[in-house]
């Protein structure tokens, strides 16, 4: 539960971060300072470096297991007439595209699977007519790369059981599906929550060869994003399933193609972050998130928590953005309904996961978009701190008394992006100085929603709403004298 002290500075933390920006300005000179443990150095895990946070759409929190063809079209054109120009570049096909029988009614059941010759899940083709005569998602990827976008596909850990059962021959080898899968008393043979596969033995040769033969498969379709789920976090008591975890990661690598991997669900275990970092782009912190002001309370501390693990190529993801028109037909999350977030709390959000530089994927229906939503996703202001090409996360600081939440992130050309939250119910009075966040003279300040300049600064005021939020970006002046350490 936040307090008013939540937010508590501790003046060494405060000096090292504003000393940092500070120096990338050339006011001050260089030091050993490290603001991160490791290097950040671009991940090519995969073939793919993802160097700033992905930012895109994807169809699960509109459509659950049941969107067609026609939607993902729909959404991908209201995304190159009205986001692209902002970065908004990836369209992802969620959840189960494989089931010819999915309707947004019908609980997920394995029946109706359609997979290959080699046991490979394949488009649905009642739902994804270009996919008809074995084309796969290949015509959907060249229609959304002559628009200037990248395809994303959801897909299980694992092997269809269909393929088990049948033995079916893993493509390129002389491997069957039963070769492959983990055996039956492996409690992470089986998803808690989805019938359609068996895991994956990711140490043995049959599996990476089950892993290497869909790799291929989606290179050949031309993806460019790979979204697995139950493999980061199997339920409690399972653990992470680091074998497939590497076994897919390069197959990737080795595709002939560069292929985002992401991970889902989450949370993914903190003491896995290393792991992590090697062999993925993206992975969640968080459970499935949903338009509730507890849950977006809870990613601050989950952010906190994995900011010394973000960098270009390696990013904690909080999970789809719930905006706008969702569960327009979703068996899994219901009704359909216009977001649950309120204003503040949707300038929160996108303010939060911009200083953590989270991933940004959107969920709504996008034709739908009002022109608040419209405008609010096309701040180049607030987009550019998410993807700062410095690739820092903020840092939660503590030290003395500030009625709100305060990060502070480190940007590329020397200045900070920083921002206050109200994590409380009652409105919140700032009147802060500069210098309680080791600004030794007073810096520069921009208000990223309001678009204003506010000038070179003692000290910042303002008026917070509850659950809102304030984002700055604040730069030394060059008029003063250098600050001191």
């Amino acid at each position: 539960m936040a307090h008013k002290n939540s937010a508590l500075f501790s003046t060494a933390a405060i000096l090292s971060l504003t000393l940092a920006c500070l120096r990338g300005q050339g006011l001050l000179p260089p030091t050993n300072l490290a603001i991160h443990e490791e290097p950040l150095i671009p991940g090519s895990k995969n073939g793919a470096t993802a160097a700033v946070p992905p930012m895109g759409w994807n169809s699960y929190d509109a459509f659950g297991d049941a969107v067609v063809e026609s939607e993902v079209l729909s959404n991908a054109l209201w995304m190159r007439d009205h986001l692209l120009r902002f970065g908004w570049n990836f369209v992802v096909v969620d959840f189960r595209w494989y089931d010819s029988k999915a309707d947004g009614i019908r609980p997920q059941d394995p029946e109706g699977v359609t997979i290959d010759q080699f046991g490979r899940c394949v488009p649905a083709t009642n739902r994804f007519p270009s996919a008809s005569g074995g084309n796969g998602f290949q015509p959907l990827a060249d229609r959304l790369h002559a628009m200037g976008l990248k395809l994303g596909i959801h897909i299980m850990r694992g092997i269809p059981r269909r393929a088990v059962e049948d033995n079916m021959p893993i493509a390129d080898s002389s491997f069957k599906a039963a070769d492959a899968v983990l055996p039956t008393d492996d409690p992470n043979r089986a998803c808690a929550w989805n019938r359609d596969m068996f895991g994956v033995d990711g140490d043995s040769p049959a599996g990476m060869a089950w892993y290497a033969s869909i790799a291929r498969q989606y290179a050949s379709w031309g993806v460019d994003y790979i979204k697995c789920d139950d493999i980061c976090f199997l339920g409690r008591g399972r653990g992470y399933a680091a074998a497939e975890i590497e076994a897919l990661s390069r197959a990737l690598a080795n595709c002939g193609r560069p292929i985002i991997l992401s991970l889902s669900p989450g949370p993914a275990p903190l003491n896995c972050s290393r792991h992590l970092k090697l062999f993925a782009n993206l992975w969640r912190i968080s459970g499935d998130f949903w338009d509730n002001w507890p849950a977006l309370n809870r990613n601050f501390d989950l952010f906190a928590a994995w900011a010394p693990d973000a960098g270009p190529g390696h990013w904690p993801d909080g999970d789809m953005i719930p905006f706008g028109h969702l569960c327009l037909r979703n068996c899994d999350v219901k009704p359909d309904r216009w977001t649950r977030f309120t204003h503040d709390e949707q300038q929160t959000l996108m303010s939060l996961w911009s200083l953590a530089s989270s991933p940004l994927m959107l969920g709504m229906n996008l034709p739908d978009n009002d022109p608040w939503t419209t405008d609010l996703l096309t701040n180049p202001e607030v987009l550019a701190i998410d993807q700062d090409s410095l690739g820092r996360c903020a840092r939660r600081m503590y030290g003395p008394p500030v009625p709100a939440e305060t990060w502070l992130k480190q940007l590329d050309d020397g200045a900070c992006a920083v921002g206050f939250f109200n994590r409380t119910n009652t409105s919140v009075r700032l009147d802060v100085p500069w210098r309680h966040l080791g600004f030794l003279q007073p810096p520069q300040v921009r208000d990223l929603w309001l678009h204003r300049d506010l000038g070179i600064q003692e000290r910042f005021t303002a008026e917070l709403p509850p659950h809102g939020c304030a984002l700055l970006r604040v730069k030394s002046s060059l008029g003063t004298a250098a600050p001191r350490p």
